[in-house]
């Protein structure tokens, strides 16, 4: 008898977790590797903030809490949208999830019904399309190019929509591609969905890490009609190196806000209650530590960019934000999958494939590690490109 349900029997597994747990494993076994495969920076949790956290258990804080999380978390969190990005939530519109990817899947889950379409532009972050056919909607992926830099045009997501299409999911920065939306692009986005009643989740969970003069724009800021749309999702994985502490959050229209309040008072019945008070002393703190780590990125990012244009028969567009390259490999002629697999075994070098992400003949490298090794891993990636 098979007991597994049809949605779940056809989801893909994770290829970014899979090649980190691989790259953990031959390191375990002593073989000498250079991973950029995990999206997660290798900085710890600065240290107030799990100072927080360790008082707020010595002090008893263990128990239940509200199912959307602390009320003095979501009012911080409400400060925070207000003085970062021009957006006014009261806490009653904002639920706090376990982890950012949490708060996407609760999102789309208030939202989509089975049958409803909803658009993701390609490459994608893996788990996006996953996420809507395990709630029984339908993935409509539009392939964006490299030469609007990973970006869905207006054109495109016109083309893209029919009757059944419920929602556009945005990821800006982007996770595998580093491209940030403009304020511009992101204001003709707007007013397609608007036109269309088409619900927006704007993943933002790179949000700090943009570099040079672009700036980070939320879509919800840009009016009250698409703000009414719009699901802002964030975290603080990414911004104060928290991802094991598992802790997302989500801010959208009254009614939306109570539906995922919802789902989650049936799920996990709420966030973990002691890394709460991490994640509000993450926010009261001072923030020159989320602005010394992005410095740090934005020096290994240029060292990168350098190396990687100076190898022959692969091709990069310039990230602009998050941690990471996407590296086009067609020119090599190798899918990506096998790319990654013998880049591991013979150079032992880990990488994920871009079928992952809905490009196969690319490859993602993180740069959320050290300069050595970022040095030392290019100087045998090169040498595989060479040999191929």
């Amino acid at each position: 008898m098979d007991f597994i349900s049809k949605n779940v029997s056809e989801l893909a597994p994770s290829l970014t977790l899979s090649i980190t747990s691989q790259a953990k494993a031959l390191k375990k076994q002593g073989v000498d590797v250079l991973s950029f495969g995990a999206g997660e920076p290798d900085f710890n949790t600065p240290a107030h903030i799990t100072e927080a956290a360790i008082k707020a258990l010595q002090d008893g804080q263990t128990r239940y809490t509200e199912s959307s999380g602390l009320i003095e978390l979501r009012e911080a969190i409400s400060a925070k949208f207000e003085m970062d990005n021009g957006l006014k939530y009261s806490p009653s519109q904002i639920s706090v999830n376990c982890g950012a990817k949490h708060s996407c899947y609760n999102a789309i889950l208030a939202v989509c019904n089975p049958g409803d379409e909803v658009i993701i532009p390609a490459p994608y972050w893996t788990s996006y399309p996953e996420m809507v056919r395990l709630v029984g909607a339908v993935p409509v992926i539009v392939e964006t190019k490299a030469e609007d830099g990973w970006k869905i045009t207006p054109e495109q997501f016109e083309e893209a929509m029919s009757p059944l299409t419920k929602m556009i999911i945005l990821n800006s920065p982007g996770n595998p591609t580093g491209s940030v939306y403009s304020k511009d692009e992101l204001e003709k986005i707007a007013e397609i969905a608007v036109g269309e009643d088409i619900v927006i989740l704007s993943d933002e969970i790179y949000e700090k890490l943009v570099y040079g003069d672009n700036k980070h724009i939320s879509i919800a800021s840009l009016g009250k009609e698409v703000s009414d749309l719009t699901i802002t999702v964030n975290g603080f994985s990414k911004a104060y190196a928290m991802t094991g502490w598992r802790l997302g959050y989500t801010a959208a229209p009254k009614a939306i806000a109570d539906a995922i309040d919802t789902i989650q008072s049936h799920t996990t019945s709420n966030p973990t209650t002691f890394a709460q008070y991490g994640a509000i002393a993450a926010l009261n703190g001072d923030q020159q530590i989320v602005a010394d780590m992005r410095e740090e990125f934005n020096v290994r990012r240029e060292f990168m960019l350098g190396r990687l244009q100076g190898i022959k028969n692969i091709r990069v567009v310039e990230p602009w934000g998050a941690f990471y390259f996407l590296v086009n490999i067609e020119p090599i002629g190798i899918k990506s999958v096998n790319f990654a697999e013998k880049l591991l075994s013979k150079q032992k070098v880990a990488a994920v494939p871009g079928i992952a992400f809905g490009e196969d003949y690319t490859i993602r490298f993180s740069y959320a590690t050290s300069l050595d090794v970022i040095n030392a891993g290019m100087d045998r990636f090169e040498e595989f490109c060479n040999q191929h």
